[in-house]
């Protein structure tokens, strides 16, 4: 005769199947979270390949508010380009390239409809990018590919240049190394900044083309009107350091691809003549901030001033200001770099922009700036939509090297350019040979 089980056996059979069900419920949470976040690292991969040109706005008329704010408030496009991603994934029949990001779909009018009635924003998209029918010169194609071949070969264990930095990789370089890369995903763009090198308008120019900036919630659409106290606000400008605490583990990763797909460019200048621009800039101007930081330094090491006037005005009302020799006597002594790393306007262009690590798609020169802007914003197809604002102020320029090292001795003059042999030989500026030998 069968008996059935006790019921200590039935409770604990029964205890067990909830144990593994439990166990199996978690297990499955966490292979929906790590699905979803590998979900997010290949939209990223491929963002640039299926997304397409983005769309622009068209300003509404009568702009009533003229003031500007950060594009703070729209929803992370991270978000929004997941899901889109995911629909096609899931539908498996869209194709990619029909659709520009933001034009409806034809089932899509009503709800389209819906939408414009809660907002007084009204955005028209068209296609930016722009199909040229004139060929651009094989003059200018040259000179990128000798300037980009000059880069290339003193990057290379071949080459008998040697600089701090040099052999390391992309994933060796610190992240607040990276914060001169500037992304602009609308357009598969990424500009290296180099500060006196015309990067306030080019940083104007990456605004408009962002829209990372907004007047009565419409983006800027000339460069020009960005205004002056903006240009320079981080907050307006996603750059390489900021991937950390938006993509986490996944931002090195996201980094390359970007560097891979996307267009990258820089502007360089003569260093020596950036040095003298810098200075005119930050000491020969009342600017309170360089002042306190740097100029005090410059005064009390190499000036003779024991006390300096502890504000830029009460300095400049009494003729005290560090001479372009303090400057110079600040740059090449030791301790400077042990206190801080230089400051971004004198620091070396190479170590800004990494050209050995990142494999520049155009580099431009301010010596050839008019035509160089007219040649990139082509080759990245957004001519139609910015042109480089023109600028009428007064240049430093080669010829005045002369006069600014006049007093500076040859052997402090040899010392700068070991300083800065780098950026003059990566980026093909000759070695100044008249101010180095007497």
């Amino acid at each position: 005769m069968d008996y059935p089980p006790p019921k200590s056996d039935r409770m604990g059979k029964s205890r067990l199947f909830r144990i593994f069900l439990i166990l199996g419920s978690v297990f499955m949470i966490l292979l929906i979270i790590i699905y979803w976040d590998d979900v997010g690292a290949t939209h990223f991969y491929l963002h640039t390949t299926i997304s397409g040109p983005h769309t622009s706005r068209q300003p509404p008329e009568g702009n009533t508010d003229p003031k500007p704010k950060p594009d703070t408030d729209k929803e992370p496009s991270f978000l929004s380009d997941i899901d889109a991603f995911v629909n096609q994934f899931l539908i498996g029949t869209a194709d990619p390239t029909e659709q520009v990001r933001g034009e409806p779909l034809a089932g899509d009018a009503n709800q389209n409809q819906s939408n414009e009635s809660k907002s007084d924003e009204k955005f028209v998209p068209r296609r930016e990018w722009k199909i040229h029918l004139t060929p651009i010169t094989q003059e200018l194609k040259q000179r990128q590919e000798d300037r980009r071949h000059m880069v290339r070969g003193l990057c290379s264990g071949n080459s008998t240049l040697d600089f701090p930095g040099k052999n390391r990789t992309f994933d060796e370089i610190p992240n607040k190394e990276l914060d001169h890369l500037i992304v602009d995903d609308r357009h598969g763009i990424i500009y290296c900044y180099v500060p006196k090198v015309a990067c306030t308008n080019w940083k104007r120019i990456m605004i408009v083309l962002s829209e990372s900036l907004l007047v009565d919630g419409v983006p800027y659409q000339d460069p020009l009107d960005v205004p002056t106290e903006l240009i320079h606000n981080s907050s307006l400008h996603f750059t390489f350091n900021k991937f950390w605490k938006r993509y986490g583990k996944f931002s090195r990763h996201l980094m390359k691809i970007k560097l891979k797909k996307y267009t990258k460019f820089l502007f360089v200048r003569d260093p020596f003549v950036r040095l003298i621009s810098a200075y005119r800039n930050k000491f020969k101007q009342e600017n309170e901030e360089f002042y306190k930081r740097f100029a005090v330094v410059m005064l009390k090491r190499f000036g003779n001033y024991s006390d300096p006037p502890a504000s830029v005005v009460d300095a400049f009302a009494a003729g005290i200001r560090p001479t372009f020799s303090n400057f110079i006597q600040y740059l090449l002594d030791p301790n400077t770099e042990k206190e801080a790393p230089f400051n971004e306007h004198w620091r070396q262009m190479y170590r800004l922009c990494h050209p050995c690590q990142i494999n520049y798609d155009f580099v431009g020169k301010l010596e050839t700036l008019d035509d160089d802007a007219e040649h990139l914003l082509r080759i990245l197809r957004v001519d139609n939509v910015v042109q480089f604002p023109t600028s009428h102020r007064n240049r430093t320029v080669t010829s005045w090297e002369q006069d600014w090292f006049s007093n500076i001795p040859y052997e402090s003059r040899r010392e700068l350019y070991k300083l800065y042999e780098a950026d003059f030989r990566l980026f093909g500026y000759a070695k100044p040979e008249k101010l180095l030998h007497e």
